[in-house]
């Protein structure tokens, strides 16, 4: 039965509704015959059971192992465990590959050792390698007994590159030819295989010793006369290549930039060991903004929706504790100030416009800081540079936003002298926001930190006790 993929998101949200009501029935039905003492009625249940969980399987049998990924992650954690026993097990590693950490984590769960072993024997070694931390050792070195030497060769090396290098994402199913060969030997030898390897634009064209020597690709080689040899028409110069070691961003950048699809990985010796195809980029790209995004409000990783209450705490605590204190510390700085703000009641109105414009400001900041070392495009240098450029962003906005709400304060309050007070409390606030959010990420890069982990809300917290107390200071110097 052919497996449909859903492009479009209503698409994908009618299948989650369709399979949410067969749950749904499903639940509804079991209850009403437990209610009722009808005659046979464990006959009845188990017919309306039967037929219930058929189109639920008839349902998931025609969906695409992504799409069924993300209905699994939407669904209720006891919801998911039921669909997930009914899904075909040639589908289960597929879909391992899909979800996320924390939803796959609970799927192997339910998964024996023989399942399992039988779920990884079907994956290619490249996916067995990304799936190989998350199983048991017994597992692991069951199926390494199970494959040949080749493939355990390949899943060893996949496993032996850190993560985030292009040795980690790198593909072995790939075509490579000689370059002495004609075009017509190379389509009859193409003739042989069942189906190519997936995104395959180019193939490798090595010698003798499998050293690279070029790409040949499938336009070239349909539309040159079969007489030709493959070292005529093959791309030999301005190639791109990855080594294994090379940086999975910076490979990322290059399929960007130069719209690449497949991408030899070459050893020391220029012999080709892989290649680096653009659905492994467009994975990597949505993990890292993902891990980006949660890094930026403290969160170390990817949650589960639907996880055991505990360990949600678990992964929240640790930034929840940090900012705690520094709401401590801001309302310390607040009770300096409580006779100041008793003597002119509208600072306590006023104070929190200097924070909250300061911690917006900031994190505009970090953002465009952030997304510029994830491109590659901040150096170490570039500190004095971006620094004033942000100083000068800041200043510019102080002094035009501050002059509005300074304008605004002084006519509601009728005093002119706490106009000019916001201004110059907003201009410094913005001012030290601008130098807080080029420092941070910039600092925790270079101590080797993620530079986006926490980062808002150390902006957040410095910009809310900076503002507080240059606003209320200020105040306190020249209006009292």
């Amino acid at each position: 039965m052919s497996q449909s993929k859903s492009r479009d998101p209503d698409v994908l949200h009618r299948h989650l509704r369709d399979v949410q009501e067969l749950l749904s029935r499903q639940r509804l039905v079991d209850e009403l015959v437990h209610r009722q003492q009808m005659p046979h009625r464990d006959l009845v249940e188990s017919i309306t059971h039967k037929q219930n969980l058929a189109r639920l399987q008839r349902k998931l049998d025609r969906l695409h192992p992504a799409d069924i990924a993300w209905i699994l992650e939407t669904l209720p954690l006891a919801d998911r465990l039921f669909v997930w026993q009914l899904v075909r097990a040639d589908k289960d590693g597929d879909i391992l590959l899909e979800v996320s950490d924390a939803v796959r984590a609970s799927l192997l769960e339910t998964m024996d050792h023989y399942a399992l072993k039988a779920m990884a024997l079907g994956l290619d070694a490249d996916e067995f390698a990304d799936l190989a931390p998350d199983l048991p050792p017994e597992v692991v070195q069951a199926v390494l007994a199970a494959l040949d030497q080749d493939e355990q060769a390949h899943v060893r090396e996949a496993m032996s590159y850190p993560e985030g290098t292009v040795g980690a994402l790198m593909d072995f199913d790939l075509i490579k030819v000689r370059e002495q060969v004609t075009l017509g030997a190379v389509l009859r030898y193409l003739r042989r295989f069942g189906a190519l390897p997936d995104h395959t634009d180019k193939l490798f064209v090595v010698d003798r010793e499998e050293r690279f020597r070029g790409l040949l690709t499938l336009e070239s080689l349909l539309v040159n006369a079969p007489e030709r040899t493959v070292s005529e028409v093959m791309k030999s110069r301005a190639v791109v290549t990855f080594r294994p070691d090379d940086d999975a961003g910076a490979a990322a950048q290059a399929f960007e930039r130069y719209d690449l699809v497949s991408v030899p990985v070459v050893s020391e010796r220029d012999r080709v060991i892989g290649r680096l195809t653009v659905d492994d980029m467009v994975d990597y790209i949505r993990e890292e903004s993902e891990a980006e995004i949660l890094g930026n409000v403290g969160l170390r990783e990817e949650e589960d929706l639907f996880a055991p209450v505990i360990r949600s705490v678990k992964n929240r605590w640790a930034w929840l504790a940090i900012n705690l204190i520094t709401a401590f510390v801001a309302s310390r700085v607040i009770d300096l100030f409580e006779d100041s703000i008793g003597q002119l009641v509208a600072l306590a109105a006023l104070m929190p416009i200097v924070a909250g414009i300061g911690g917006n400001a900031g994190n505009q900041t970090i953002t465009m800081i952030v997304r510029a070392i994830a491109m590659g495009q901040v150096e170490p240098r570039a500190l004095g540079r971006l620094l004033r450029k942000e100083l000068g962003v800041a200043l510019i906005n102080g002094l035009v936003w501050g002059g509005v709400v300074g304008v605004l304060a002084g006519v509601l309050y009728g005093s002119p002298g706490l106009g000019l007070v916001m201004i110059a409390a907003m201009t410094l606030n913005l001012l030290l926001a601008a130098t807080a959010g080029v420092l941070i990420p910039l600092l925790r890069q270079r101590f080797g930190g993620d530079p986006a982990l926490g980062s808002s809300v150390l902006i957040t917290a410095l910009t809310d006790s900076g503002g507080f107390f240059i606003f209320l200071g200020l105040a306190t110097l020249f209006l009292l």
